[in-house]
């Protein structure tokens, strides 16, 4: 991974194997027998990262899309992109990282490609579902850092907080505009006249 590592940052141009196997000592072919095998980013990154975050941390994770063209890309569909306010086609992933609340710093620590929606039918899936499915694939290594996951207000609903709270994790996110926060009146009734409190 070092040795990739490096030639990502030192060849000037389009970068594959071909590539990889001319500037490196390796051969083309090591690097396609490499990359067949996975590699654990979310250990790595988080290796990396530890020294410099501190007590007051969070994992936050959002998903971000990427445009691309093309009908054999794996994965590709429509998903919502903020920026255009609509869904577009292209792929998404979700971003995992690590904030400290007091030095102001986030350290990535995994990508993961959202799967189509047409895959996800297929498997009787909702994206909801699959997003905390991400979360509790990675559990023991969030928990080794935080119990805190940090995500927007796309993610305050009650099937997908009711799955992170079932993962000894507390989220932290926004509301939604149209949530409701009025509570169930515990009031006896007074035998009166009119609607009781609500």
């Amino acid at each position: 991974m070092i040795e990739i590592f490096m030639l990502y940052l030192s060849i000037p141009s389009r970068i594959n194997f071909l590539q990889l196997g001319r500037y490196s000592r390796f051969g083309g072919q090591r690097f396609r027998r490499q990359f067949e095998q996975g590699f654990d980013f979310f250990s790595f990154n988080k290796a990396l990262s530890m020294p410099w975050i501190g007590k007051r941390n969070a994992v936050a994770f959002d998903p971000s899309f990427i445009h691309k063209s093309g009908k054999h890309t794996p994965g590709i569909g429509y998903f919502w992109s903020g920026c255009a306010g609509r869904a577009l086609r292209g792929i998404e992933i979700l971003g995992l990282s690590v904030i400290d609340a007091d030095s102001r710093l986030s350290f990535h620590l995994e990508a993961v490609q959202i799967p189509s929606s047409n895959c996800l039918q297929d498997n009787e899936l909702s994206l909801i579902d699959w997003y905390a499915a991400v979360i509790k694939k990675q559990i023991k290594l969030i928990l080794s850092i935080t119990r805190y996951v940090v995500a927007d207000a796309y993610f305050s609903k009650k099937n997908f907080v009711e799955k992170i709270l079932g993962c000894s994790l507390h989220l932290v996110s926004k509301l939604w505009e149209d949530a409701d926060l009025s509570y169930l009146s515990i009031q006896p009734k007074t035998g009166k006249r009119g609607r009781p409190a609500k």
